[in-house]
């Protein structure tokens, strides 16, 4: 399995597509007006508790005032509360929390009233960035994300992330992170932790604790609302989330940036540092690693699959929906419960990707077609779950419903990845937008490899003009490509009467097929 991290920059911020054997299954967009990144921490007055809601709204500067219920204080709020106004007036200098007294953890049932008052100022770090028309969600149980370690202030737990399952492993790190995390602060051990020895561990553990004394160096008689510890950039918390062994290559196309990341890749990963790679091509680096084109072809309502299956992805505010349909495909299974099994397996795997692809969060219902056998949607539950293991989201899958219904709820931190893959319509028709040239020819591909594997000798498609010089210009053409592929030429025929979208393959004979 090849893992590549493409990384474009340019004047309007940062993309990284991430691909897994030259598919496209993550893209973030790191923009540089996002003031409000997930695990940002302010220091913040709180505006006013409601306690209907049994939450507050703080002030942290964005337009809408950030959403902080009771329930995300954290047991140790009155100690971080104490703290923050010390370090804030200056009476306190000393950051590590070894000597510092906690007070009585509050009551996980009690009323925000009795703890918050207005215009006090508090720590607080974002969790859910504005979506929508809503601002911030925030908490003030604070933690610094490391490489294999988090740090939590004002705690004495120590935990290990689920995903190791050796429990050997488990009481290994345990023990070890024991010995080295100073009082005051609680640990949680990180999936990629797992066999890394102590100086590891001990190297991140100061590092984050350094983060944590240069914010704490910021609050004394700091403006409110400020931003006093910010995420790593974007390039960095990426390879620190999900760079493992397998990634086989990270190519950029900017000088500053490949040497940013060359010396991270050199603190955290110092073998693979030989992977990362400057683009200096003509070709824009999204065109040359074939990434535009899957962007084009992914983020539609419509997404084609292998085999002629398809799904329709619609949103509302409330949820998402997925249909999956079979399509035109040829159906070479046995019968109708295999046909139905196997593109529901393919969906599954699209599915997969595009939530992760998307950033899709929320509640997402998915119609696959439905199956008769109860083994049929056990296996159909069971590979779907397979497929989202590596999603770093936190989601639940249910078992599929009498209706063939799979509900999935996704965490939703940031706002959903949206791309327009519509232009506007060549033919003029009131303003309407049409899909881009390379959806369509995606979809005209397909239906021709379903052609040639019926056997049709001689294939002649007609076409509006731009799609077919689209298709026959440049070396090798699309036309060229077929050819190369199938070792059937197929004749292109231009028909100004068609409307942008329409196309129609005739056989030898002249006869449509339909």
């Amino acid at each position: 399995m090849n893992k590549e991290l493409i990384i474009r920059s340019n004047s309007e911020g940062v993309d990284f597509a991430l691909l897994k054997d030259g598919k496209l299954i993550e893209l973030h967009k790191d923009e540089d007006s996002n003031n409000f990144a997930v695990g940002d921490v302010f220091i913040a007055k709180i505006r006013k508790a409601v306690p209907g809601l049994n939450a507050a709204f703080v002030n942290v500067g964005y337009e809408k005032d950030a959403f902080l219920h009771y329930h995300d204080l954290g047991p140790k709020i009155s100690s971080l509360l104490k703290f923050t106004k010390s370090v804030s007036t200056g009476k306190l200098k000393d950051f590590s929390l070894r000597n510092y007294p906690f007070e009585k953890d509050i009551d996980k049932d009690g009323k925000i009233a009795n703890v918050l008052k207005s215009n006090q100022s508090m720590l607080v770090q974002i969790v859910k960035e504005p979506i929508s028309t809503k601002g911030p969600r925030i908490s003030s149980e604070l933690s610094i994300a490391g490489r294999y370690i988090v740090l939590v202030p004002f705690s004495d737990r120590i935990s290990i992330s689920q995903k190791i399952e050796d429990k050997a492993e488990k009481d290994r790190l345990k023990r070890l992170v024991k010995s080295i995390t100073p009082k005051g602060f609680g640990v949680i051990v990180r999936t990629v932790a797992e066999g890394k020895k102590v100086a590891e561990l001990d190297k991140d553990l100061q590092n984050l604790i350094g983060r944590w004394t240069a914010m704490c160096k910021k609050l004394h008689k700091a403006h409110h609302p400020t931003k006093v510890l910010g995420e790593l950039n974007k390039a960095s918390s990426i390879l620190r989330d999900i760079f493992n062994d397998t990634f086989t290559s990270i190519v950029v196309d900017d000088e500053s940036l490949f040497i940013q990341i060359k010396e991270y890749l050199q603190e955290i990963a110092p073998k693979k540092e030989s992977i990362v790679k400057l683009h200096q091509s003509k070709v824009p680096i999204f065109e040359k690693f074939g990434v535009e084109r899957q962007i084009k072809t992914a983020f539609g309502k419509t997404v084609s699959m292998a085999k002629g299956a398809y799904l329709v992805i619609e949103h509302t505010e409330a949820l998402h929906v997925i249909d999956v349909n079979s399509g035109n495909r040829s159906n070479k299974s046995n019968s109708q419960e295999d046909t139905a099994l196997e593109v529901n397996l393919i969906s599954a795997a699209e599915v997969a990707r595009q939530l992760r692809l998307r950033d899709m969060g929320g509640i997402i219902v998915v119609d696959f077609i439905d199956l008769g056998k109860a083994e049929n949607r056990k296996k159909l539950y069971n590979y779907l779950r397979d497929e989202m293991k590596d999603d770093r989201a936190k989601h639940k899958i249910l078992p599929p419903s009498k209706f063939g219904l799979i509900q999935i709820t996704r965490q939703r931190v940031r706002p959903e990845m949206n791309i327009k893959t519509r232009e506007e319509n060549p033919n003029g028709n009131g303003g309407q937008e049409v899909e881009a040239p390379i959806v369509l020819v995606e979809k005209i591909t397909q239906r021709l490899e379903q052609l040639f594997k019926k056997d049709y000798k001689k294939v002649t498609l007609n076409t509006h003009p731009f799609i077919a010089a689209f298709l026959t210009k440049g070396f090798p053409s699309i036309r060229s490509k077929w050819f190369f592929e199938h070792k059937k030429w197929v004749k292109i025929q231009p028909r100004d009467a068609y409307t942008y979208l329409e196309y129609h393959f005739y056989d030898k004979n002249g006869n449509i097929i339909k």
